[in-house]
């Protein structure tokens, strides 16, 4: 089973983010993490993941344009996604720099897709989605491995 890591970056952060959320994917037995850039991913690496977890640096508050537009060009297969489980991170260059607002922009493209969304654990300190503010520190890549985890082990459940 494959979970699809999809992101962009621009200064490295992000990438850093998603490496953590690999991990995490990783940790659960029997389902692979495909990381990819949003230049790198193609429509079959959508339909053939059982979940997405999609991050962006915060953009006005928002994804980032090169995000949103692997949602519009991938809206053939929109249907095909529908049931899996989507997740969201983010990362800002400060607190109050709008993280939580694009973590809504990825998961209102997921509920679009129809997927069952998922945010942080219980044992994780977010809410909606995995999120820091420039580098990721000890805890935010704690909290990414912890989001693989879950989103992976749900996957599990939800096609075994």
């Amino acid at each position: 089973m494959q979970i699809l890591v999809l992101y962009f970056s621009k200064g490295g952060n992000t990438r850093k983010l998603a490496e953590a959320i690999v991990r995490g994917v990783e940790e659960v037995e029997g389902v692979s993490a495909l990381l990819r850039k949003t230049d790198e991913v193609s429509k079959e690496d959508f339909v053939a993941s059982e979940g997405l977890i999609a991050g962006s640096p915060v953009y006005f508050g928002l994804m980032t344009a090169e995000l949103k537009k692997v949602f519009d060009d991938f809206v053939g297969v929109r249907k095909r996604m529908e049931g899996k489980i989507g997740a969201a991170f983010a990362t800002s260059g400060d607190p109050s720099g709008g993280k939580e607002t694009t973590m809504m922009s990825i998961i209102q493209a997921l509920l679009i897709y129809g997927m069952v969304v998922v945010g942080d654990p219980m044992t994780a300190t977010g809410h909606y989605g995995v999120a820091c503010v420039g580098e990721p520190d000890e805890r935010a890549v704690e909290n990414g491995m912890k989001l693989g985890q879950r989103v992976a082990s749900l996957a599990q459940r939800l096609r075994g």
